[in-house]
């Protein structure tokens, strides 16, 4: 079942060079229970639209919807609903927590903001450090009292606090070590086992993509160019942006050669986006008409891509 649906968003703003167009029609849906991966190069558009999806961006056109419903329309009951039940965990934990709160009170405040009593924030905090793996003495520390992995654990614990549906994870093993990464996964697995939580997982890093995420979607320039199962787009992907983002993928074989023709140039800026297709700069295979006309996303042979060139 569709948990969050996004369908034509758009989010532009204004600077003193002109218009940026983050997100120029994107489409994503997002299933309960399931983890979907949004990924591309940096600024690609994914931070944005996660913004957008919890409301902390513009959305200037297309529509958002949870659970069925508009949240453009929101009354405010069901406004702090939906903040409930969509979370986010980011990719900085120290900076995602206040240093001048101690733990108790970094995990309680989601709670009090949404009327509960110190009983049942009493009883969720116990619950959400066991399911974190944090002791619980922790809770009088203060973050800077913790390791990378452990405060990442904190900003884990404070999103469970309110039961949500849906968490967006924005890179949220990219500023830890090599070695906390895959604990810090394994901790998301079992905890989206365990609850039949929603991830929207936001990364630039294909192995974490291909190990974590059932479904993915590749960003370019403020646009969706090819989306699908994640086996999938990994075994055949359709669109040369995407072939380009998996042969730069490092190979632990150093005779394995990689095909550098696949993508050529730097990325657009957002303030003035190539006409056609916006990744026929960099694209060796471009025609006249990927110049000229935007490719709708189309069934590809396994999966879906904006592309002129692919049956």
């Amino acid at each position: 079942m569709t948990l969050l649906a996004a369908s034509d968003v758009k989010s532009y703003y204004k600077t003193p060079a002109g218009v940026v167009k983050a997100l120029d029609g994107v489409c994503i849906d997002l299933r309960e229970g399931e983890t979907s991966a949004l990924v591309g190069e940096s600024g690609c558009g994914k931070s944005t639209l996660a913004k957008v999806i919890l409301g902390l961006a513009p959305l200037t056109a297309g529509k958002i919807t949870f659970n069925g419903t508009d949240t453009a329309t929101m009354d405010r009951p069901e406004r702090m609903n939906f903040r409930r039940h969509v979370q986010a965990v980011f990719q900085d934990p120290y900076s995602s927590l206040n240093p001048r709160l101690r733990v108790d009170k970094i995990l309680a405040e989601p709670m009090q903001a949404h009327g509960f009593d110190r009983a049942s924030i009493g009883m969720r905090l116990t619950r959400v450090l066991e399911m974190v793996g944090l002791a619980a003495d922790s809770i009088k520390l203060y973050p800077h009292e913790f390791s990378g992995g452990q405060r990442q654990r904190i900003a884990i614990a404070r999103a469970l606090m309110l039961e949500p549906k849906l968490i967006v994870l924005d890179e949220p093993i990219s500023a830890l070590d090599v070695s906390i990464r895959a604990q810090i996964l394994n901790l998301l697995q079992d905890i989206q086992d365990e609850l039949g939580l929603a991830y929207l997982l936001i990364a630039h890093d294909l192995a974490l993509v291909e190990h974590a995420s059932v479904h993915a979607s590749v960003m370019y320039l403020g646009r969706i160019v090819e989306y699908g199962q994640t086996a999938d787009i990994f075994s055949k992907p359709a669109h040369p942006y995407t072939r380009a983002l998996l042969s730069a993928v490092p190979q632990p074989d150093p005779t394995v050669m990689r095909d550098s023709s696949l993508i050529q140039g730097d990325v657009a800026s957002a303030l003035n986006p190539p006409l056609g297709c916006h990744f026929h700069p960099r694209c060796p295979h471009a025609t006249e008409q990927c110049r000229t006309e935007a490719p709708a996303l189309a069934r590809k042979t396994t999966t879906h891509a904006a592309c002129w060139l692919t049956a």
